[in-house]
């Protein structure tokens, strides 16, 4: 194992180029960044630290991640599904060895290959899905929660990370391999299916509960689940391609927030973000797309900007709002209570697409906002992070693992615990600025190339 040193005590950053304008903007294809020495050391540090809740809040035995970073808390299984590649990160960077990144692989593929598939209340799914949390020893069941599609979609993706990435030809990696084929092919997308004349046509329901059955309403319009539909598709679920794609994209909202920021909204970030850490949408345009003269990496782009370009106005005049702190995506927040007029909330889908737009904003920002946003936007990103740091740090925005969730500088409030949804896209998104490397694996994948044909889908 080779070592590698990361300078953990930072140093102070002058900003002073910074004072963009949106005059200045310009898409991905033309806009030229050079990431600076202070830049690369300070992104490699928050990519070690935030790697490091994959390693310490996890169990070794059956690979499952905690929900959040508190003793009592459960697995979540998306967080669970970003582990796998970002082990793999960590090999790739000598911060564990080869050896671990695939024993630990192993043992989550071997656990969920094995895990009860039933309609027991304590199984840990049935259908070939898992339920959203189980327990972080026994692998059960948790919180009598739902058997979720989207959280068994992340899980799957970073399976079909692994299937590709571990392509040597010990027992381990051939073994991670043959796993992955039976848990993927055992999933019956079918069974979350609605029909041509339900409410939700032709798409894929939400999740399953005892008390309702699968749930009426499915993943419609502009959200997280673009890689859910490419994946079923992939898949050989049976609903048409074109029922997908008329499911989805006929709910589309298109929306001009900020000049020449026209894109489909969605306020908060994680949805222009988890697809977009397996799926390489650098080109990916559907017709949808080619008549905007635009593709989905772009889009996740313009989202970014038009939260930067809101943070600038800050119309509810909160503390701390400018072109260096900004970032609204589900979170933690400070409470439900009024204090001085201002309304605070608890965890909600924090974001925004433009001042008319507002899903929620307390004066709560996200740091995974911006951290998993880097290869849409570094130019306004990796400044942000690190004013954030620095002048922040003194109310305790900083710890082991990185960033905190959350923090609310109106009330000098933060989140006393890391969550696996924000931790795990930060190091899977900075390794793609980097190099692309989850991208390359995963979409080389046959189920893969195969959803995004029969969806439509084409690299311009």
């Amino acid at each position: 194992m080779r070592k590698l040193f990361i300078n953990i005590a930072l140093v102070s950053f002058v900003f002073s180029s910074y004072a963009f304008s949106q005059s200045t903007y310009k898409p991905y294809w033309e806009n030229k960044f050079e990431l600076t020495a202070e830049q690369k050391t300070f992104l490699d540090t928050l990519q070690y630290k935030t790697f490091l809740y994959f390693i310490n809040e996890i169990n070794t035995e059956n690979g499952l991640v905690k929900d959040r970073s508190t003793e009592a808390s459960p697995a979540t299984i998306a967080a669970t599904g970003f582990a796998i590649p970002i082990w793999a990160i960590g090999a790739e960077k000598g911060w564990i060895t080869k050896e671990k990144a695939v024993k630990l692989t192993y043992n989550l593929l071997n656990f969920f290959y094995n895990s009860e598939q039933s309609m027991d209340k304590f199984a840990a799914g049935h259908d070939g899905f898992y339920y959203h949390f189980l327990g972080m020893k026994d692998g059960k069941r948790f919180w009598n929660c739902e058997l979720s599609s989207i959280d068994s979609g992340l899980l799957f993706c970073g399976m079909i990370f692994a299937r590709n990435y571990y392509n040597g030809d010990t027992e381990k990696e051939k073994a991670i391999r043959e796993l992955t084929n039976k848990i993927i092919g055992r999933a019956n997308y079918d069974y979350f299916a609605h029909d041509a004349d339900a409410k939700f046509p032709n798409g894929i329901s939400m999740g399953w509960h005892e008390r309702e059955g699968v749930f009426e309403i499915s993943w419609w319009g502009y959200t997280e689940a673009l890689f859910l539909y490419v994946i079923a598709a992939g898949m050989d679920m049976q609903n048409a391609p074109e029922g997908f794609k008329d499911t989805f994209v006929k709910h589309y909202q298109w929306r001009e927030p900020y000049q020449n920021l026209g894109h489909v909204v969605f306020p908060s970030l994680f949805s222009h973000q988890y697809s977009m850490m397996f799926l390489d949408t650098r080109g990916l345009q559907d017709k949808y797309m080619k008549e905007k003269g635009s593709d989905y990496f772009e889009n996740s782009r313009r989202a970014v900007y038009t939260q930067w370009n809101y943070a600038k106005e800050n119309p509810e005049g909160w503390e701390g709002y400018d072109s260096l702190c900004w970032g609204w995506t589900a979170s933690d927040g400070p409470g439900d209570f009024e204090k001085d007029g201002k309304k605070f909330g608890g965890y909600a889908a924090r974001g925004n697409s433009g001042p008319d737009s507002v899903e929620y904003d307390d004066g709560t920002i996200v740091p995974t906002a911006a951290g998993a946003s880097i290869p849409f936007a570094p130019e306004i990103t990796i400044p942000t992070l690190m004013n954030m740091y620095e002048k922040y740090k003194s109310i305790g925005v900083w710890g082991k693992y990185g960033f905190y969730d959350s923090f609310n500088p109106t009330l000098n409030w933060v989140n006393p615990d890391y969550l696996g949804l924000d931790q795990g896209p930060i190091v899977i998104m900075i390794e793609n600025f980097y190099n692309g490397f989850v991208w390359k694996y995963f979409m080389k994948d046959p189920v893969v190339q195969k959803g995004l044909e029969r969806l439509g889908f084409e690299k311009k």
